[in-house]
């Protein structure tokens, strides 16, 4: 080895050495400033964030004002995936984020594509200058601001239109600059391969002059390539490192030592005086091109919002001091009297005062089949009135209708973090670093110990390694799938809080059921009327009579059915309510008792051949109601919670998913039991408390199983909350939806086996991107470091590594837009499996059932 190749591997050691602490060693972190009680700091974003490291203290308020200096890259959305807080930051603007951080630890922010990175330490209150302790996630509430303009709450459309006015911006430049790339490049690139191919005598000599495609590739090297430099260069300066980093690294080499040769040819030896100008515009181009397709393709990710945006309605119809006005959606307030006509949508969440008309829901609920709507009633804002015109008043405006938060809700789970990007997040935070490495002791390596032209054989190795190395595929992996199965979710009426809710439905196997409002409608009513005389109408006439004056939910069944069957019934009087038994009144002079048996035999009426038909009924999950008229008795009604019109083709549906069920319920088990055999579960736990659904939960955990827990009500909030995926029936309570990781917004069960299938569509596609983005890696960076070339005598040209790195990210984003063009459809048939019985296929289980009652 000659003094020469001592010194460049010396020195190569050292560069290795000095990059590893530069990108891998302590980071001073910046401490935010108090001011009037709330902790303020200002982060410059411009190829990274400025600071990159945040210190504050636990439980203060928090106000984090992203300037965003630029344009056009990836960093037009900041995200903390762990607080699941996400802003989009305009261009040129300032975006304040607030948070009250309630836990200590360390946590992580980045940008939209995770490209980009920063971390903010919470410090212990009683510790203030400790290091972070935990890595918990913060409680507490948190908002956007544009600072800028002051506006609180910066409205979604608001924010797509300015990120719809960025993206034409940047496809309009990165159009022109791939033009004039094209253009220059091509020239050099036609007369070098003809030099190659032909021989020189085919080729004019001024066509290789040095000097021509120095004039030529110059504007490629400084227009078409500025957006990767600009970028590049910034990242690195703020110690960090993305793709335009390595593109610009390999690129400013090549063009460097072009330039050299160009410029004093007499400092080189005659045998390594070759230029690589062609190599760096294709490479340019090449990239600018790719990045050009990729910003098309990831356009199309963010269709779900835009979509759920376009359902808003421009105007509404409201009737001021006695007159219809036509004004603004957004100035309609609560309480304003609404005019909705036929074909119309309706403009804001509200309450039915009169008309009749059926309403189109599918656009937020999922459901095709329209639902009609009568005084009382609620209607949701942007659903489609079909048929008649409505009189409503406002419930909900602004901010506060189910649109709006179903649309926040998408931005909030497209801001979290699913935890098989934490992978992803480990590679690629050393990826860079480890590349530029390779680079250089593929540099090293080839100087020393290859053959003659050594220098060009090892500069030409080293640049193929810095561009075909793409860490943007790594990055754009996870998030990108995401984003897409969250919006197609939202599209389907399911909403997925977060993206470890959406991975972590792929992994269930058992679903729990709440019975009444889950499986059932949770609204009792009148099923059967069992009259002595045979004139049922004539009976239930006189029970509802006398069950008028009752606020039972059993005699509001009743006499519900009679309002819908158009009966005319009398008036009551003497009306007496028996507790625990019935009542007794008085209709068109006869006594009516209406009740059980007991209230019945307590006032000396045999009833005794009506017990049998009750039983019957009782069996079938029914509530028997026994009457007697003047004394004697005339018959048995029947009054039920009925099962959902789609329960038992859903449950199918879940068992055909490979999905066992069961129905936990704090009912009688005689009633749960015949529920139960009506859709099809096997496995029914009856007469649970509410607090101690949650320990049936964990039981299940506790055997190995993964559970996802179905219910709507406030007592199946803890057993939502403890189960690996809670999800919540949108027609439920508010406590019940907060407590859950999905919202089925329809009230339909269809949506559980439609969020399992888009979960593990997701996840598919999530291990699909990762798997091309690491083996595309780790089989691309060997070859272009020259691993086959002492074998084959095989090199990959620069040019040839440009063309694969965006051929990478291409694959990825086109892989991600295939999930988006799927189609999430509810289920439309309800055949178990053959041969697996109401559960399905059957799968043996050696551990002990002892959750089955």
């Amino acid at each position: 080895m000659n003094i020469s190749e001592i010194v460049v591997t010396a020195l190569s050691a050292l560069l290795i050495a000095a990059i590893g602490w530069y990108f891998l060693g302590p980071r001073r972190a910046f401490g935010a400033r108090l001011e009037g009680g709330v902790q303020r700091v200002e982060v410059a974003v411009r190829g990274g964030y400025s600071p990159d490291v945040i210190r504050v203290r636990q439980g203060v308020p928090v106000e984090l004002v992203f300037n965003r200096q630029e344009s056009g890259a990836c960093t037009n959305r900041v995200v903390f995936p762990d607080l699941h807080i996400g802003a989009d930051l305009p261009a040129f603007q300032s975006t304040t984020v607030r948070l009250r951080p309630e836990q200590a630890g360390s946590f992580g922010f980045a940008c939209g594509m995770n490209m980009i990175r920063g971390t903010l330490v919470v410090d212990r209150a009683e510790d203030s200058a400790g290091s972070p302790p935990s890595t918990t996630t913060p409680s507490g509430s948190a908002g956007v601001e544009r600072a800028a303009g002051g506006e609180a709450d910066v409205p979604a459309a608001e924010a797509e239109s300015a990120d719809a006015a960025e993206r034409r911006a940047e496809l309009a430049d990165l159009g022109r600059r791939v033009a004039v790339g094209a253009v220059l490049t091509l020239p050099v690139l036609v007369a070098v391969m003809a030099h190659e191919l032909f021989g020189a005598r085919w080729v004019p000599g001024w066509m290789l002059s040095h000097w021509l495609q120095l004039v030529l590739i110059t504007p490629v090297m400084l227009y078409t390539g500025w957006p990767i430099h600009r970028t590049g260069w910034l990242t690195l300066r703020h110690r960090g490192a993305d793709m335009n980093s390595l593109i610009t690294l390999g690129t400013s080499a090549a063009y460097g030592y072009s330039l050299l040769v160009t410029l004093a040819p007499g400092l080189l030896p005659d045998d390594v005086r070759e230029v690589y100008f062609e190599a760096v515009g294709v490479i340019l181009t090449l990239i600018v091109l790719g990045r050009l397709l990729e910003a098309r393709a990831k356009a199309g990710t963010g269709e779900a919002i835009r979509a759920l945006l376009g359902l808003q309605p421009r105007t509404a119809r409201v009737l001021r001091d006695g007159a219809e006005a036509e004004i603004p959606v957004a100035e309609v307030v609560v309480d304003d009297e609404v005019v909705v006509r036929p074909g119309e949508k309706v403009p804001v969440d509200a309450e039915v005062l009169s008309g009749s008309s059926a309403v189109d829901e599918s656009m937020v609920t999922g459901e095709p089949m329209p639902v009609t709507k009568r005084a009382g009633d609620t209607v949701i804002g942007a659903t489609v009135n079909t048929t008649g015109s409505l009189h409503v008043r406002a419930a909900k405006v602004g901010a506060d209708t189910m649109l709006a938060q179903i649309i926040r809700l998408v931005r909030q789970a497209q801001a979290s973090k699913a935890p098989i990007q934490r992978l992803a997040d480990a590679i690629s935070g050393y990826f860079v670093p480890v590349v530029i490495g390779v680079a250089i002791a593929t540099f090293t390596l080839w100087y020393a110990a290859g053959p003659a032209p050594a220098l060009t054989l090892a500069l030409v190795s080293a640049v193929a390694v810095l561009i075909i190395a793409c860490p943007c595929a790594l990055g754009l992996a996870t998030p990108l799938s995401v984003m897409v199965g969250t919006g197609k979710g939202a599209r389907a009426g399911i909403l997925i809080r977060s993206a470890e809710a959406l991975e972590t439905a792929h992994k269930l196997d058992t679903i729990v059921l709440d019975k009444t409002g889950t499986v059932t409608a949770g609204k009792p009513v009148l099923t059967d009327v069992r009259a002595e005389d045979g004139t049922g109408d004539g009976l239930l006439a006189l029970v509802s009579a006398a069950e008028a004056d009752s606020e039972h939910p059993l005699a509001n069944a009743v006499t519900d059915a009679a309002r819908e069957r158009g009966l005319v019934v009398p008036t009551a009087t003497a009306f007496d309510s028996v507790t625990g038994k019935g009542v007794a009144a008085t209709v068109d002079g006869r006594e009516v008792l209406v009740g059980t048996a007991r209230l019945l035999a307590d006032a000396g009426v045999d009833a005794t051949h009506l017990i049998p038909t009750a039983d019957r009924l009782a069996a079938q999950g029914k509530t028997p109601i026994l009457a007697a008229v003047a004394g004697r008795p005339a018959g048995v009604l029947a009054v039920a919670d009925t099962v959902k019109a789609d329960s038992a083709q859903a449950i199918a549906g879940l068992h055909r998913l490979g999905l066992e069920t069961v129905i936990l319920t704090g009912d009688s088990e005689r009633t749960a039991t015949a529920i139960a055999a009506q859709v099809g579960v096997a496995h029914v736990r009856a007469g649970v408390l509410p607090e101690h659904k949650a320990d049936e939960i964990r039981r299940l955990q506790d055997e190995g199983r993964r559970v996802g827990m179905v219910g709507d009500g406030i007592n199946d909030a803890p057993a939502l909350a403890a189960a690996d995926v809670g999800m919540a029936i949108g027609t439920g309570t508010d406590v019940a939806i907060e407590a859950a990781d999905i919202t089925l917004i329809s009230g339909s069960l269809t949506g559980v086996a439609t969020a399992v299938r888009l979960s593990r569509a997701t996840m598919r596609n999530i291990k699909q991107n990762l798997f091309f983005a690491l083996v595309y890696n780790a089989v691309g960076i060997p070859v272009a470091a020259g691993v086959l070339y002492p074998l084959w005598g095989l090199r990959l040209s620069p040019m040839l590594a440009a063309a694969a790195m965006a051929l990478s990210s291409l694959s990825v984003v086109a892989n991600a837009s295939r999930l988006r063009r799927r189609q999430v459809s509810r289920l439309t048939e309800g055949r178990p499996a053959p041969g697996g019985g109401p559960n399905g296929p059957a799968r043996v289980r050696p551990k002990d059932r002892s959750w089955r009652p």
